[in-house]
């Protein structure tokens, strides 16, 4: 499958995506979750546009061919800014630019990027006019409903009206305000109330337009249910944390065929990319600290959490490791086994 075909296909729904999360979805975090779902797209952290263009590009930027579709997280507010960073991404193959208009942490707001752009639509519009000018890759856009005393009803409309009007291929709706000051970013994806039915709205509005929905979305179940309403559907903190759901976004999202999925296949595949990450100068905690969340609800899940995070950070720990942590799960239960007997 071509880049192109990729582009295309992201936009023929339904679409899942794992979001982008900070110090989270990094390079290897994708190579993991890239093996348990054949079609979910992942968003890369969101990287600084300053940060490309005057720092290491090829740390900040390079990913595994293995990846695709991925989607690097741009912020920043500097047209000219962002455009010079898109330039200098064209050379690490990505498949869609999306623009941060939703993290409302104080180190994005001391950069004056991230939600606290809700407020300034007409820099946001800009900005995409700005991205579109120099690829021919989606460029999209992740915000949230609002921010502070904003009423959304209100301001969403408006926001979605211009910078769709710029040129942005899709809008991921995080269906919470963000409050800038008051609140820490935890407490943002967790206090603000969520509206889903505004989002649905906002579909409504936009029939011909790309909207996708994230925010407290906790299981492939609520996703589907999600997807009566909207485009795509976005998980965050449920997939990583509980990283096995993956397994099933290709059937539940995508109509594939049911499979038992392959967890020996999966180790044989993370030892040799271990393998590779210690090779060029990485440590195994670098890869292992994504996978802890692999087996909830099967039997050994605990000790297999206990394995990875208190021996891998050791040094000189070798990829065999993840094989020890592997046999310390009964893989021929499942979950649903597991959660019975804990039950009982």
């Amino acid at each position: 499958m071509t880049a192109a075909d990729k582009n295309s296909a992201y936009f023929t729904a339904p679409v899942f995506a794992v979001a982008p999360m900070i110090d989270w979805t990094d390079r290897h975090c994708r190579f993991l979750h890239r093996q348990l779902s054949r079609n979910a797209v992942l968003f890369t952290e969101m990287v600084v546009a300053d940060a490309i263009i005057h720092g290491p590009r090829e740390r900040l930027l390079s990913h595994h061919a293995a990846e695709h579709p991925v989607t690097l997280q741009l912020g920043g507010s500097d047209p000219a800014k962002l455009q010079e960073a898109v330039k200098i991404a064209a050379d690490f193959a990505y498949d869609e630019i999306n623009l941060n208009v939703g993290c409302p942490s104080d180190r994005v707001q001391s950069g004056t990027f991230g939600a606290c752009l809700m407020k300034t639509p007409d820099l946001v519009a800009e900005c995409v006019a700005a991205m579109k000018q120099v690829t021919s890759l989606p460029v999209t856009v992740k915000c949230r409903i609002g921010v502070d005393d904003q009423q959304p009803e209100e301001v969403l409309p408006e926001f979605l009206g211009k910078v769709i009007a710029a040129g942005s291929d899709a809008v991921w709706i995080h269906a919470r305000k963000a409050w800038l000051q008051g609140l820490s970013p935890k407490e943002n994806r967790e206090i603000p109330p969520l509206d889903y039915d505004l989002v649905y709205a906002m579909k409504r509005a936009n029939p011909n337009v790309f909207i996708g929905i994230n925010g407290g979305i906790q299981d492939l179940a609520q996703a589907t249910a999600h997807l009566e309403h909207v485009d795509g559907v976005m998980l965050g903190r449920a997939a990583y944390q509980n990283a096995g759901l993956l397994t099933g976004v290709d059937a539940a999202i995508y109509g594939e065929a049911e499979r038992d999925f392959d967890w020996l296949a999966l180790r044989d595949t993370m030892m040799a990319y271990a393998d590779e990450v210690i090779a060029s100068g990485g440590r195994l905690h670098h890869v292992t600290r994504h996978m802890v969340g692999l087996f909830q609800g099967f039997a050994g899940a605990r000790r297999f959490r206990q394995i990875l995070s208190s021996e891998a950070t050791k040094p000189g720990a070798s990829p065999e490791l993840i094989a020890t942590a592997f046999a310390a799960v009964d893989l021929s239960a499942g979950p649903k086994a597991d959660a019975e007997r804990l039950a009982g």
